[in-house]
C-alpha cells in the first residue's frame, strides 16, 4: 500500500490539503487495487463508486476509514506510538496504572516493569539481557511499591560484594534509565498486532561503545514491529550491516525539509561497502536524493 499528501498554507493563515493519494495493492488472483486521487478538494480519481464527502481542510484517508479496503492503513498510521523518554519524569514516585502502554515520556515505566514481571517474565529478561549489555554490571531491574507510589530498583554487581547491591531510579544515570525505557518501548509487543514505533535520539547519553548492542537490540524488536528511529549518532550508524533501504536521509534547504533515500553516490558507497553510514554522516555525504519523489516538510507545501 502506498499513502502521500501535501500540505500547503491557505490565505487565512490556515493549512489546506493540496494533494491526497491513496492505493491499497490487493493480493487476491483478479481483484482490483483500492485508491483515491484527491486534489486541492475534490476527487480525481478513484475505484470507489461511491465515497464520503472530501474537503480541503483535512485528510480524506479518515473518511475513507469507514471503507473495509482502507481501514488496514488507517490503523496502521493512527496507531504509531513515538518515544522520546525523560530521566527526570522516571526516577520521580508514580501513581500505579495498569502498565498497558508505556507512556510517551516513559513516566509510567514502572507500571510496565511490573505487568511485564507477571504477565511476560521472558520479555523481562529479554529486556534485562540487553540492558545488561549497554550498562555492565545491571543485572536486573524491579518494580518497587513506595506507599501508595511505585518506583524502579537496579540490582548491580558491585566489586567485593557478595551479593548484588539495589539502587533506586534517582541513584542510576540519565543514559541507564533511557536504555530502560527504549528497550522497554522496542521488546514489549503486548497485544496481537505492535503498532509501528518512533525513538527519537536512542543513543542519547549512552556511551559510544553501546551503540552496537543498541542497534542489535533495534533489529531484534525489528523482527515483529517496524521500528522507526531519528538519530545524529554516527557510532550508531557505524555498521556494514546497514542496508541503503534502511536509511532515511534528511536535510533542511531553504527553510524547507527534504526526506528521502541517499543518493546514488551514498547508496554505491554503502552497498560496496566503501563506506558505512556513519562515515558518510561524518563527512556530511549523508544527503537525500532529490527529485520528484522526494518528502518535503515545511515551507509553503508539505509532504
Amino acid at each position: 500500500m502506498t499513502y502521500e499528501f501535501s500540505i500547503g498554507s491557505a490565505k487565512d493563515k490556515g493549512y489546506r490539503v493540496i494533494h491526497e493519494k491513496c492505493r491499497i495493492r490487493t493480493v487476491e488472483f483478479g481483484s482490483e487495487d483500492a485508491f483515491f486521487w484527491i486534489k486541492d478538494g475534490e476527487m480525481k480519481d478513484t475505484s470507489m463508486v461511491a465515497y464520503p464527502r472530501v474537503q480541503d481542510d483535512r485528510l480524506a484517508l479518515v473518511a475513507f476509514s469507514g471503507i473495509e479496503d482502507f481501514r488496514p492503513l488507517f490503523d496502521g498510521l493512527t496507531g504509531i506510538e513515538v518515544f522520546s523518554p525523560s530521566p527526570d519524569s522516571m526516577r520521580l514516585p508514580q501513581t500505579p496504572d495498569p502498565g498497558d502502554t508505556l507512556h510517551r515520556d516513559a513516566s509510567n515505566i514502572a507500571s510496565v516493569i511490573g505487568r511485564l514481571e507477571a504477565e511476560s517474565p521472558a520479555t523481562k529478561d529479554r529486556i534485562q539481557d540487553y540492558l545488561s549489555a549497554i550498562v555492565p554490571g545491571i543485572h536486573s531491574v524491579r518494580r518497587e511499591a513506595a506507599g501508595a507510589w511505585e518506583t524502579l530498583s537496579f540490582q548491580q554487581d558491585v566489586k567485593g560484594a557478595r551479593h548484588a547491591w539495589q539502587f533506586p531510579s534517582t541513584s542510576v544515570s540519565d543514559g541507564t534509565l533511557r536504555s530502560l525505557a527504549i528497550l522497554t518501548a522496542m521488546l514489549d509487543t503486548a497485544g496481537t498486532s505492535p503498532s509501528p514505533i518512533g525513538i527519537e535520539e536512542p543513543e542519547t547519553a549512552l556511551h559510544p561503545a553501546a551503540a552496537g548492542v543498541l542497534l542489535d537490540s533495534i533489529r531484534d524488536a525489528a523482527e515483529s514491529r517496524q521500528i522507526i528511529v531519528t538519530s545524529h549518532s554516527p557510532d550508531l550508524l557505524d555498521s556494514e550491516s546497514i542496508e541503503p533501504d534502511e536509511l532515511l536521509a534528511v536535510r533542511s534547504v531553504q527553510g524547507t525539509t527534504l526526506v528521502n533515500r541517499p543518493d546514488a553516490a551514498a547508496q554505491v558507497a554503502l552497498r560496496e561497502n566503501l563506506f558505512t553510514a556513519g562515515d558518510l554522516l561524518r563527512t556530511d555525504q549523508l544527503q537525500p536524493e532529490t527529485g520528484s519523489s522526494e518528502l518535503s516538510v515545511g515551507g509553503v507545501e508539505a509532504a
